[in-house]
């Protein structure tokens, strides 16, 4: 073995070490390193007894030497360790039915830590990842079972799932793998990380036959990342499968357990992967010299630990991939930095005579990609189970490491020292300032200023000589009021109307004063209490301090507040002189994880460092995004999502970043031309077979076409008799072909403007008076749409020119809605009618197609059908919601309120009251949930799979639908209230196949992405005449006025 070899083979050894105090670490909650390693020591590396000792209910902390903490970082001991295998961010699952579930549970995570590398060189840590990859594998098979639809399944239209132009490729969600795409979209938008897996050749050597069980693991694996990869740059296709990749992963190891994967762990997990795959092919090219091996180039990078033990100094240098960071404490990445870069007494490495001890790790050689993992789990001992932090935590998209370069450590200490002074004097200045702020020494406290200005406004208050209850006559009313009891209000109760309310006098009328209910205050009342007895001299005097005191107290606090401001500001540029800004590093990726400790989803925010925009990979939905929104999900204290890992990259090192150029003609390589000639050969074969399916789908449809041509040619002979009366009842705007809606509510508005306008005009000629028909028709419309009448008398449903006066349509349209009402053929009923028809009819034809834009005219009635049947749908959709029928009544509130959305987005009269719409769906959403839950709380399989079938086919599918417009954010909570109904289960005693449906389910349910991914056709709506649904309208509106509003 070379040494080499040996060096990385002894690192491995130590990384399992360190993996096993991390784990002590995470189950324990217990941070001192002194006290996990001498309890390792204790137990023989034995985690079980370790953690027995730990945890026991009167352990006592063992004596032992300081210098076990130093152990490792000793002159002379060179440590290859990979600070990314924290554990801190394992999840542990202690839902057992056994009293020592802490025990048992323990005992079955890590019973197979101590054999590290005996028969196959695999570790604890990567059997777990082969559960959860098996599982993953097992979930996406069994999907393809299930008669009830999934909510990531495939559209059937190809075209809903070909790419748009250049659009990057997403990554289907094969079952709870969205840790898997977050990771993967993260590292292959590294375009150096990229070329070095598309351009991977397997070592000569290994091709036939691996020579060990690593190289049986990684080999495969790295063909089949190469694929993906090529896949994600010159695919066809709007999202792929990454489900081979998987399937390698997972058949590495057998495991039968089930859980979501932890992206940090994953990350840490796959870099080894990649680096042993490197490793085998750098040793086989390094002629002689030491291998490089690309993925340590890449990822790694090495810190200086300068330590002191009882004045005893000490320096070693070690490496580190991805670096661990406690958010719990801290407000930003640089307060977390600064926490990790020091340890123990700070002033110890100050002193040579101290016997304090203390280590700082200074960076003495910062990878290319840096990546910070952000601790946001912690166990709780009380509860028994591991518990996320959801507090906020800031990090800037540029982040300068130069405080914490070992070049920079003398001036940084300096610096850290003054920030040290700057900040005790700040915290004086803070609660010198409180006591302004909050001056009493009651429990409430008031601002000084507003005490003494109280003070001042009660002196200058008109003296009152009388006690304040002696001027009240107990036996007789306040003044202004009468006795006599009111006439209640006609909005509040039925009554009778205001013609049959008698009149009152004068003095009956007069308002009456509600001292709980109204703020006017009687008039002989003070409006503040005063001193009963005070002199001009005494005010004088009083008015004059309490004047100088509030100025005094002003200048005091501003100059308190001015100061504090000063000294932040310092803190804050204390860094930003030229010399400490030499080492930038850009923001590249944040994996974002929302839901609770045991479950939730991932995704991942990536900059396009060429387009200049973020981009938010949520699994095959990639869409552009904001630093606004970015900071929103990511820093934490926002609903449940945070920042989990962040991958920053070295902003002076382009090449990470950088096209590849064509070497002859120097053009940038774009798409497919940047994939060696095997991948290319590969995405064109599965671009032709994506084609193919566009094709077959194609002829589908042509022939679909020609079915419906055939049988639209026959239909005209059936339905002749088109021009027979039209039945009451019938829904005239949904089933008849006639634009204008001449239902008999409407043959009767003509045939009484007609009457009308015989009886006005002295000319009876059919001409004169359809003129004045319309004209009176015209004018009674026009009043109806300046009306402004309550919700429930809706005129738009009356006639589509009320809809369309209101709307503001061109006068051509009205006009000819208007000729058209009157030329049909339903007011042939008698020879007065029938000559105003003909009129009508013959000024139809006259009308030259220039005159009328017939499709503008035609889109304008189109748009009232769509609004009188988004109408149909939210009454029924109340109607069923008021029976109690939600199952039934969500679905015609969903496609009401998409429906009405679209027509509010052409303008505010096109739709109706969306927040009233809004409402009724997220009560039917809310309601669901909890009868869903209700039912996987009883623990009967049928009933439990009912819940899960509502949740999976109703409340799943429409979560996308309240989270696509962030500024509802009553949708928003109400999301949130729904997932925090099932997250509640988590750490929870249940039975082992609820616990089972629980994790299967709770990803889909944290999903966060807003592509709609499948829904139901809409629902058919029943027949009404316009008579019928105005009338009905008309009562569904009431009785939501008399019901109570539930916070709308």
């Amino acid at each position: 073995m070379t040494v080499e070899q040996n060096v990385l083979q002894q690192s491995k050894s130590q990384k399992h070490q360190q993996t096993f105090l991390n784990q002590l670490r995470e189950i324990t909650g217990i941070n001192d390193i002194q006290v996990l390693q001498q309890a390792l020591k204790d137990s023989n590396g034995n985690l079980e007894l370790a953690v027995t000792f730990l945890t026991a209910k009167n352990a006592k902390v063992p004596q032992q030497e300081e210098a076990t903490y130093y152990q490792t970082a000793l002159p002379g001991n060179d440590r290859y360790i990979s600070v990314g295998s924290q554990a801190d961010t394992n999840v542990i699952d202690l839902t057992g039915d056994d009293k020592d579930d802490l025990q048992r549970a323990i005992a079955l995570s890590l019973e197979e830590s101590n054999r590290a590398f005996r028969e196959t060189g695999i570790t604890d840590e990567e059997q777990a990842i082969s559960r959860v990859l098996e599982a993953s594998i097992a979930e996406n098979k069994a999907s393809l079972k299930r008669t009830h639809p999934e909510v990531w399944s495939d559209s059937p239209n190809p075209y809903d799932r070909k790419r748009q132009d250049s659009c990057p490729v997403g990554l289907k969600n094969v079952g709870n793998t969205c840790w898997f795409s977050a990771v993967i979209q993260s590292l292959f938008n590294l375009l150096e990380f990229r070329r070095l897996v598309l351009n991977y050749n397997p070592p000569a050597s290994a091709q036939d036959l691996p020579r060990n069980q690593k190289e049986h693991r990684n080999l495969p694996f790295m063909r089949e990342l190469r694929y993906l990869f090529a896949l994600l740059v010159g695919s066809k296709r709007k999202y792929v499968d990454p489900s081979r990749a998987v399937e390698i992963l997972k058949d590495a190891f057998k495991s039968n357990d089930s859980q979501q994967q932890d992206v940090s762990e994953f990350t840490h997990k796959l870099l080894d992967w990649l680096e042993d795959a490197f490793q085998i092919k750098a040793e086989e090219e390094r002629d002689g010299e030491k291998p490089k091996n690309p993925m340590v180039e890449l990822f790694y990078g090495r810190f200086l630990a300068v330590g002191v033990l009882e004045g005893k100094k000490f320096e070693n240098t070690e490496m580190f991939g991805q670096y661990p960071l406690q958010v719990n404490g801290f407000k930003d990445l640089h307060e977390c930095l600064e926490a990790a870069m020091i340890e123990g007494e700070i002033e110890s490495l100050h002193s040579e005579n101290s016997g304090k001890s203390g280590q700082e790790h200074w960076f003495t050689e910062l990878p290319p990609v840096l990546t910070f993992e952000l601790s946001r789990f912690e166990f709780n001992q009380a509860l028994g189970r591991p518990e996320k932090i959801h507090n906020k935590l800031e990090f800037p998209p540029i982040l300068y490491l130069d405080r914490y370069m070992h070049k920079n450590r003398e001036i940084t200490r300096i610096k850290r020292d003054e920030i040290k002074r700057l900040k005790e004097y700040l915290t004086v200045l803070q609660q010198r300032l409180e006591r302004y702020l909050s001056y009493g020494s009651g429990p409430k406290r008031f601002p000084l200023v507003d005490v003494l200005q109280y003070a001042l406004e009660f002196a200058s208050s008109k003296p009152v000589c009388t006690s304040p209850i002696d001027d009240i006559d107990a036996s007789a009313p306040p003044s202004g009021t009468v006795t006599a009891q009111t006439i209640p209000s006609t909005t509040e109760q039925q009554g009778p109307s205001s013609s049959e309310i008698p009149s009152t006098s004068p003095v009956q009328r007069s308002v009456i004063h509600k001292p709980f209910t109204q703020s006017r205050i009687p008039p002989d009342l003070p409006m503040h209490p005063a001193p009963r007895h005070i002199t001009e001299e005494e005010l004088s005097v009083l008015e004059g301090c309490l004047h100088r005191w509030r100025t005094e107290v002003e200048n005091d606090t501003r100059d308190l507040q001015e100061s504090i401001s000063r000294i932040h500001r310092t803190i804050e540029l204390m860094y930003s002189d030229k010399s400490m800004v030499q080492v930038p590093y850009r923001l590249h990726a944040v994996l974002v994880h929302e839901g609770q400790a045991n479950a939730g989803h991932y995704w991942a925010y990536i900059y396009d460092h060429h387009q200049r925009r973020w981009m938010k990979y949520n699994d095959i939905s990639v869409t552009k995004s904001t630093w606004e929104e970015l900071e929103r999900d990511s820093f934490g204290g926002y609903r449940n999502a945070s920042a989990y890992c962040l991958m920053y990259i070295n902003d002076k090192e382009q090449f990470l970043i950088q096209e590849e150029f064509n070497k002859e003609t120097g053009q940038m390589l774009l798409g497919m031309d940047t994939l060696p000639p095997d991948l290319k050969d590969y995405v064109k074969e599965d671009n032709k077979r994506f084609e193919k399916e566009l094709e077959e789908w194609d002829a589908e449809l042509a022939q679909k076409v020609q079915q419906e041509k055939l049988l639209a040619s026959q239909t005209p002979r059936m339905a002749a008799p088109s021009s027979a009366p039209v039945q009451a009842g019938e829904p005239e705007y949904l089933e008849q072909p006639s634009r204008t809606d001449l239902s008999k509510h409407l043959k009767e508005d003509s045939v009484r403007a007609i009457t009308k306008a015989l009886a006005e005009q002295e000319d009876r000629s059919p001409e004169t008076v359809m003129q004045m028909a319309i004209k009176l028709e015209y004018a009674r419309l026009l009043k109806l749409a300046q009306d402004d009448p309550p919700p429930e008398c809706d005129y738009r449903l009356h006639h589509a020119v009320v809809y369309f006066m209101q709307n503001e349509a061109p006068k051509k349209i009205i006009e000819r809605t208007l000729l058209e009402q009157f030329g049909d053929h339903n007011l042939s009923f008698d020879e007065r009618c029938r000559n105003i028809m003909k009129v009508a009819q013959a000024k139809l034809e006259m009308i030259k197609p220039d005159e009328v834009n017939m499709e503008e005219y035609e889109r304008w009635h189109q748009e009232y059908r769509n609004y009188r049947e988004t109408t149909m749908y939210l009454m029924v959709g109340l109607e069923l919601f008021q029976k109690k029928s939600y199952m039934e009544a969500l679905l015609y509130l969903i496609y009401a309120y998409q429906n009405n959305k679209e027509l509010l987005s052409r303008g505010l009269y096109r739709g109706h009251d969306e927040e009233l719409i809004s409402h009724y769906r997220r009560e039917c959403l809310l309601k669901l949930n909890e009868h869903a839950a209700a039912l996987f709380e009883s623990g009967d399989d049928q009933e439990v799979n009912n819940g899960l079938i509502i949740m999976n086919e109703l409340i799943v599918p429409c979560l996308p639908l309240l989270l696509v417009d962030e500024t509802e954010e009553k949708d928003i909570a109400a999301v949130e209230d729904m997932r925090n109904r099932w997250c509640s289960y988590l750490g929870q005693e249940m039975e082992p196949n609820l616990q089972e449906k629980l994790t299967d389910f709770l990803p889909k349910l944290l999903d966060c992405s807003t592509e709609i991914k499948g829904f139901n056709d809409p629902p058919k709506l029943p027949s009404y005449s316009t008579h019928e649904l105005c009338e009905r309208f008309a009562r569904i509106m009431l009785s939501l006025s008399r019901t109570p509003a539930d916070g709308r």
